[in-house]
């Protein structure tokens, strides 16, 4: 029986990290792979490093990450927003990777057909602390600011030709909806995407604030209204299994070496869904 595995924040760029690309090994030619965005920040290492994962599962299904859509000086600094992301759409094309923009998969090895939605959605600020629920989006901004929380998307996530990231959340948000309500009715779903669609995976963070760059309230009764047998994700690297409202959400990120050094089970760079 085939299986379906993922991963996601692979950060290959980071020391410590590119060696475990060894470790992400199928336990048979058959078996797919998820990957959940933010393999790098730079295009050649992103098409690299999924290029070695085609050549060992059958399947390979990618969703950008922000670290993806940064647009940074060392990547030559002249890809951005969506023209960055329709240019690594068209790599991954060349490789056999499929994408949000390809025809969603069907996973036939389970008790009933399971689409795999691969969703890229970004985020809207929507996720607030209590001191920021009734605030402006600016106020709460500036809360975070204040609290020494600010991400880094705020330097080099360019949402261009969209006024703001919200407004490129806002379309993706669209164009998914309008490709999950085709799916089959009698279809499950794996619904993969690099921001979590709950936001009960935030809890744990260090600093609450960081739940701006996390997600969209809008995504919220996604995994009931879509039928999902588990949703992937990655972005929080807090790599666990959580539940809500009887779906599985599987938080399949590796993360920063400083980040699985301090853990007792050491670096997981692969998970198996099904």
């Amino acid at each position: 029986m085939p299986r379906l595995y993922a991963t996601s924040d692979l950060h290959v760029t980071h020391t410590g990290n590119a060696p475990l690309i060894d470790e992400i090994q199928p336990d048979s030619p058959d078996d797919w792979l998820l990957v959940a965005g933010d393999v790098a920040e730079r295009a050649d290492a992103v098409i690299g490093t999924l290029a070695t994962l085609k050549s060992r599962f059958a399947e390979v299904v990618w969703v950008p990450g922000n670290h993806e859509l940064w647009t940074v000086p060392r990547d030559g600094g002249e890809l951005r927003g969506e023209t960055r992301y329709r240019h690594l759409v068209r790599r991954c094309r060349d490789l056999g990777v499929h994408t949000p923009e390809d025809d969603y998969l069907v996973w036939p090895h389970a008790g009933r057909p399971l689409t795999i939605a691969a969703l890229f959605l970004l985020y809207d600020y929507s996720w607030r602390t209590p001191q920021a629920e009734n605030a402006s989006t600016a106020e709460a901004l500036a809360q975070a600011r204040a609290a020494n929380v600010v991400c880094t998307d705020e330097f080099y996530l360019d949402p261009d030709p969209f006024p703001s990231r919200p407004d490129w959340c806002d379309h993706r948000l669209k164009i998914s909806e309008q490709r999950l309500d085709a799916i089959p009715a009698d279809h499950g779903t794996i619904l993969l995407s690099h921001w979590p669609l709950h936001r009960h995976p935030t809890a744990p963070l260090r600093h609450p604030e960081f739940a701006l760059w996390c997600g969209t309230t809008r995504t919220e009764d996604w995994h009931l209204r879509y039928r999902a047998e588990a949703a992937v994700f990655g972005h929080l690297h807090i790599p666990r299994t959580t539940w809500a409202d009887g779906v599985r959400f599987e938080e399949v990120s590796l993360g920063y070496p400083r980040e699985w050094r301090k853990r007792a089970r050491g670096p997981v760079p692969l998970r198996r869904i099904l």
